[in-house]
């Protein structure tokens, strides 16, 4: 994938869209993680904030990273408006040229789905060998498509929990699948409209 490509092509979905004040977190986080201990997240592909905002409010320091210039930059200036940019770092990253240093508690990877060429498999694994032992990485994918996706293609086929689970080729005795399944709900997208659509939700806990 070439960079320069990425960042025009995301800063211009982000540019497009107007900045939000106060973006909602995605409810497969709130749902996971709501229960957790607060300690270090990586927030992978940020968008719009609201995850990175939701965990800081609950005391997690968080590292927030997006191929986008305008994602972050918003994000930097929320993070300072909402009074937790002491608990949240925002960076623009490139996740096909390298993974960010670190060890955290916790990596989340929301719809981390791209046009253009990455390897997520590379990246999902970078990001489980950055948990500590305990740590979680959540993965929540698009299982259906939404009228609002800028992906509208009928031929797209979404992988299954499973299978981005055995793609990442992780060793059992080192990282354990905690959650493989596919919810439903109801979502509402950037233009107010409602529609059910179905997301794959996969849990994998460092063991060792």
């Amino acid at each position: 994938m070439d960079t320069t490509d990425a960042v025009t092509f995301w800063d211009g979905v982000h540019a497009d869209r107007p900045a939000a004040t106060d973006p909602r977190p995605n409810t497969r986080l709130t749902e996971v993680v709501g229960g957790l201990t607060p300690g270090e997240a990586l927030d992978l592909g940020c968008g719009a904030g609201g995850d990175a905002l939701w965990l800081a409010r609950r005391g997690w320091r968080v590292t927030a990273v997006d191929v986008s210039a305008v994602a972050v930059e918003r994000l930097t200036g929320l993070a300072a408006a909402h009074g937790v940019d002491d608990l949240i770092t925002a960076r623009r990253h490139d996740l096909e040229a390298s993974f960010p240093a670190g060890s955290f508690d916790l990596v989340c990877a929301h719809y981390l789905h791209t046009p253009l060429g990455l390897d997520r498999a590379r990246v999902l694994r970078a990001a489980a060998h950055g948990l500590r032992p305990g740590g979680r990485l959540l993965v929540v994918d698009h299982g259906s498509t939404a009228p609002w996706s800028w992906n509208q293609d009928p031929g797209v086929r979404y992988p299954s929990p499973r299978e981005v689970a055995a793609d990442l080729a992780l060793a059992p005795d080192m990282w354990t699948v905690e959650r493989a399944d596919a919810p439903r709900r109801t979502a509402t997208g950037p233009d107010g409209r409602s529609a059910e659509v179905t997301d794959h939700v996969l849990i994998v806990r460092r063991t060792a």
